[in-house]
């Protein structure tokens, strides 16, 4: 059975949502009804990085052999503590991404990456719910989905500018997106697989 991995991390997975109804599991519900004979996994973890994602990459693809993959990840890598702390750094995110890359291509070569976008930053400086006092901000967002997109089109590869679609208002909580935020990714991401007749 032919198959679409969708890895990310807890936007993917679909936290702060009262029913699956993630952009990912409205790709799945969408392709379940048409006659594609495709199998959609949500891969989505809550809190993972590209750090978590390589070491579990490699398992996931074998056990699956997709013919697409869908990877959203880069948001926890944003992740700093005050005053100047992070977690993966501009240099590992470009690194971790250029090896997802490789091991991805030796599966297939229908790759999409999914941008980065967050809401509003008083939401998030410091993540309430951390008990290590979290922070994400736009402009951290927005120079990691900045490096994922050059990283991305340079290898040639299709990349979804999320943000373009997204406000502050289609978030839960600044962080996540609220159902609305969803159905704007799912729709942006549909595009993409419209293109090729999946959907």
């Amino acid at each position: 059975m032919k198959t679409i991995c969708i890895f990310g991390d807890s936007i993917v997975w679909g936290a702060g949502l009262s029913s699956r109804v993630s952009w990912a599991d409205l790709i799945r519900s969408k392709i379940s009804k048409s006659d594609t004979g495709l199998s959609v996994y949500n891969l989505g973890i809550d809190a993972e990085n590209t750090r978590g994602l390589l070491k579990r990459f490699g398992c996931e693809v074998k056990a699956r052999n997709p013919e697409i993959i869908i990877i959203a990840e880069g948001t926890n890598d944003s992740i700093f503590w005050q005053p100047n702390k992070v977690d993966v750094s501009i240099a590992e995110f470009k690194k971790n991404i250029t090896e997802l890359i490789l091991k991805a291509r030796k599966y297939t070569n229908d790759i999409i990456f999914v941008g980065l976008a967050k809401g509003i930053d008083r939401l998030t400086v410091p993540l309430p719910v951390s008990a290590t006092g979290k922070c994400f901000t736009k402009k951290r967002i927005r120079e990691y989905n900045n490096v994922l997109k050059e990283i991305v089109l340079r290898n040639k590869l299709r990349f979804v500018d999320i943000k373009v679609v997204l406000s502050d208002e289609d978030f839960l909580d600044g962080l996540h997106p609220n159902e609305k935020g969803h159905q704007k990714i799912f729709e942006i991401v549909k595009k993409e697989l419209q293109n090729e007749k999946i959907i």
